[in-house]
């Protein structure tokens, strides 16, 4: 009984001493953290989403509260009201940045891009894209196994189950990228939101040459230049048989749609052309 008893107290001396030699390794070694760093955190959403460029909500408060200024810095999730807590917190300005969101640049639908065969393997598009072309002839159109659905923080984006493309809720999608950075096929851009939500793009990423992507798909786009010849203001360029519009330089003239021979540049949210719109087109286009 002797020897339990010692043995008890033994055992507890030494974790006592133990856990004092910790404490005071602790506090030597502590260090000493900007407190405003819990706050910040606390204003993020929380979402851990990357879409900022650090590594989580966390390592990003830090940056704030360490960076001289907060231009250039923005949590994609929060958007602009939450840069402006953050910014009153610190005493410092936020730069105001215009809204993006995730913009499905496929318009392979199954009504534009039949199907040629089925696949019953795993649903998942990173290993359907390491595995075979995809259920159609298209190499570079959406795979539909919904990856981006699975990686969205903010439920933003759902697969269509007639055209088995992704859709994005605008009002939900903060521009985080999770879904761009997840697609394999990059088919998936953060481009600014555009005023009501109106933007102009290219609803393709098929490189191959125009006649072998017409093959393909109904609506794809076949480098044949007229987009970037009608442009008035320089924003669309040709390069690997595919053109891409500088959302920075397009003014939504939407002159490019109406000379697009396949229909795959995409306007959203616009209110429909006035005849006399439609008219004139059409004649400069014959002429």
């Amino acid at each position: 009984m002797n020897i339990i008893i010692t043995s008890i107290i033994t055992l507890a001396a030494i974790g006592l001493i133990a856990a004092v030699i910790l404490y005071f390794i602790a506090q030597h070694f502590k260090v000493e953290e900007d407190p405003r760093i819990e706050i910040v955190e606390g204003l993020l959403p929380g979402a851990n989403c990357g879409g900022c460029g650090k590594a989580g909500c966390r390592n990003f408060a830090e940056s704030c509260v360490k960076a001289d200024t907060l231009d250039g810095m923005l949590c994609p999730v929060g958007g602009n009201e939450t840069m402006k807590k953050i910014a009153s917190i610190l005493g410092k300005e936020a730069v105001e940045a215009a809204p993006r969101v995730a913009t499905i640049r496929c318009n392979g639908s199954c009504q534009n891009r039949p199907r040629t065969n089925s696949y019953e393997g795993a649903s998942s598009c990173a290993i359907t894209h390491n595995l075979y072309i995809g259920e159609s002839g298209c190499a570079y159109g959406c795979l539909g196994c919904g990856d981006c659905v699975s990686v969205c923080h903010l439920g933003a984006i759902s697969i269509d189950s007639t055209t088995k493309l992704p859709v994005v809720d605008t009002d939900k999608c903060g521009g985080c990228g999770a879904c761009a950075r997840t697609c394999p096929r990059g088919i998936i851009e953060v481009r600014p939101l555009g005023i009501k939500g109106r933007r102009v793009y290219v609803g393709c990423m098929n490189k191959e040459k125009g006649g072998i992507a017409r093959k393909s798909c109904n609506v794809a786009c076949i480098g044949c230049g007229k987009c970037a010849k009608e442009c008035p203001f320089d924003a669309i360029t040709i390069s690997n048989n595919l053109a891409y519009i500088d959302s920075n330089l397009c003014k939504m003239c939407r002159k490019c749609v109406d000379v697009c021979p396949t229909g795959a540049i995409q306007a959203l949210n616009f209110p429909p052309k006035k005849k006399s719109e439609t008219t004139t087109t059409d004649t400069s286009t014959q002429q």
